[in-house]
């Protein structure tokens, strides 16, 4: 007689593939420094008042966006936290974005609708998440355009900082920066719609039958 494993669950009650509930893996550990790295980025930006420093160090933490998540499935160390720590530390990566080119920019007009339409965004999709987790369906994966969207956003806010640099270098970074931002959100807002979706027949699978 075989003795009885544990399994562990996530959030919603869905089980968890063995090992997937470790915590000290090295996707993790990237994860963490790219979290620990956006203290030194206000610091740069606010502190030392290097504008070019600050959007070079935003755009290495936007390009490094894939490093955790290639690890993680290259080494076998995909990890329950690492699905949700990842695209939490993107997020907060995207507001301190845009709150650090709203506090930089004296003309905060130009940027705000672009501001809003990501916050409303993060705001609703987030809630109608944790409504699905609290209806019992299990946590949704990532998507190709999500990740998509991300890249383009984490790459937009170090140019469109740069923007204001005096010169062609300025005008070069708000061309790039724009067409970055405009691709950002139409993926990002592609990714919602798909997420919504999938939201939608998890909770349908989960809906027990009246008797």
């Amino acid at each position: 007689m075989t003795e009885p494993t544990h399994v562990a669950r996530g959030l919603a009650g869905e089980e968890i593939p063995d090992g997937e509930d470790r915590i000290l893996t090295a996707p993790n550990l990237i994860t963490l420094v790219r979290l620990l790295c956006i203290p030194l980025f206000l610091w740069l930006l606010f502190g030392r008042d290097d504008r070019f420093w600050a959007a070079a160090l935003l755009a290495v933490l936007g390009a490094t966006d894939w490093v955790d998540g290639y690890v993680a499935r290259h080494f076998g160390q995909v990890s329950n936290l690492g699905k949700m720590f990842d695209p939490t530390v993107d997020r907060l990566l995207m507001v301190v974005g845009i709150a650090a080119i709203m506090l930089d920019d004296l003309q905060v007009s130009w940027f705000m609708p672009f501001a809003w339409v990501v916050v409303v965004r993060e705001v609703l999709l987030s809630t109608f998440v944790v409504l699905t987790v609290a209806l019992g369906a299990r946590r949704m994966d990532v998507s190709w355009f999500g990740k998509a969207g991300t890249f383009a956003l984490l790459y937009a806010f170090p140019l469109l900082l740069l923007a204001q640099w005096p010169g062609a270098v300025g005008e070069v970074a708000r061309a790039a920066g724009w067409a970055f931002a405009w691709w950002g959100i139409a993926f990002y807002w592609l990714a919602a719609v798909l997420y919504v979706r999938q939201a939608v027949t998890l909770v349908r699978e989960t809906e027990v039958p009246s008797s």
